[in-house]
């Protein structure tokens, strides 16, 4: 898509700091990041959101990942790392183009756990665990 900054990215019509490229996957150092090493992982094809992401193109995506993180890790001496999507733009994606983040973390960084994203917890029952559970499954 011409006005999506990712697919700009791929094309080379702007710059990258590109750690990892194939033919379906691009991986680069975020511009605004967030940590040391914060690096984007995206599928080379636009695509905007997981849900609209191709079963192949979805395995190509979470290999760089997994290849990924570690050298990430290692080259910033990380203490860990959050891996994690912004699937839509209630979930804080800003990019319109699926892309994992690469988030080194480093003790005593002040950062929180993946659990603190959402704000306040809900309350939820035993039943509405298991109905919630039950909707999932059916969704498949």
């Amino acid at each position: 898509m011409d006005d999506c900054i990712f697919c700009q990215i791929v094309d080379g019509d702007i710059p990258s700091r590109t750690v990892y490229e194939d033919g379906d996957v691009m991986a680069f150092l975020d511009a605004n990041p967030l940590a040391p090493g914060h690096t984007l992982v995206i599928p080379k094809d636009h695509h905007e959101t997981l849900n609209d992401l191709p079963d192949d193109t979805a395995a190509e995506v979470f290999a760089a990942l997994h290849d990924l993180t570690p050298a990430v890790e290692a080259a910033v001496d990380a203490d860990g790392s959050n891996v994690a999507f912004n699937n839509g733009a209630a979930a804080g994606q800003e990019v319109p183009h699926v892309h994992g983040h690469v988030v080194p973390r480093f003790e005593d960084d002040g950062g929180n756990p993946i659990h603190a994203v959402a704000g306040q917890r809900p309350d939820l029952s035993d039943d509405e665990l298991d109905g919630i559970a039950a909707d999932i499954e059916a969704e498949r």
